[in-house]
């Protein structure tokens, strides 16, 4: 079979914390016939799925490296603490990094959040392998986890929590492509991602055709009435008047 005999697929993938069922279902009503696989990557793994062929585009973490790929920044995510329920961070609705400065904090090696410096509080004897490894941590009491909150709720345990920190630093999400792999199928893709219509077009938008313009309702010219011979200009019609 040669490669022009191959029928069309497309394959995207994802990392932890992604949810892009609602794209995927939307793909399937409108391409029915191009089948669609979800290929599950960590955020580090995601650019070499890309760069080798293993996926044709990809809901990735930023940054991205914009001299071999596209991005079209979908949201960015609220960066939480995880903590046990009887935690003392949880008797306030959010905190800040100050509030964790005296914590253990755990800091995986497949961390997304980018610490500049480090992130706060005291660093644990040893990085834990995974967040899911962090997350088990943070349940048997050894310290607390600062992830996008999406992560939070994929590592969800009925004995954690987690609070909003709000100066943290925050994880951008993004759909990514190779820039020299633009196929149809991702421009496909990226309509169905920016929300275009079924009628709507990738380029120029086309020319709508143009509504005639409606004349103005003429009226009718009112008839005049010839006055009789010999009616006086000016007078008046109406019954004579009877004399007295």
């Amino acid at each position: 079979m040669t490669g022009s005999d191959t029928p069309p697929s497309f394959r995207l993938a994802y990392v932890p914390g992604a949810t892009p069922g609602k794209w995927v279902r939307i793909w399937h009503e409108r391409l029915p016939d191009v089948p669609l696989t979800l290929v599950q990557v960590t955020a580090a793994q995601a650019p070499d799925a890309l760069r080798d062929g293993t996926a044709d585009a990809g809901i990735v973490r930023l940054p991205v490296d914009r001299t071999v790929f596209s991005a079209i920044p979908l949201y960015t995510e609220e960066t939480v603490a995880v903590v046990p329920r009887d935690h003392l961070l949880t008797a306030a609705e959010e905190v800040t990094v100050a509030d964790v400065a005296d914590e253990v904090v755990l800091h995986p090696l497949d961390d997304v959040l980018g610490w500049e410096e480090g992130p706060p509080g005291e660093p644990a004897f040893e990085r834990p392998a995974t967040t899911a490894d962090a997350v088990e941590l943070v349940a048997a009491g050894i310290g607390v986890l600062l992830v996008p909150q999406s992560l939070a709720r994929l590592h969800h345990r009925k004995d954690l929590t987690y609070r909003p920190v709000v100066d943290a630093p925050q994880s951008g999400v993004a759909l990514s492509w190779p820039e020299e792999a633009t196929t149809d199928l991702v421009e496909e893709f990226i309509g169905i991602v920016r929300g275009r219509t079924v009628n709507s077009t990738r380029g120029p938008s086309r020319t709508q055709p143009q509504r005639r313009e409606e004349k103005p309702a003429q009226r009718k010219p009112t008839a005049r009435k010839t006055p009789r011979p010999g009616t006086p200009k000016g007078a008046r019609r109406g019954k004579p008047r009877r004399r007295s």
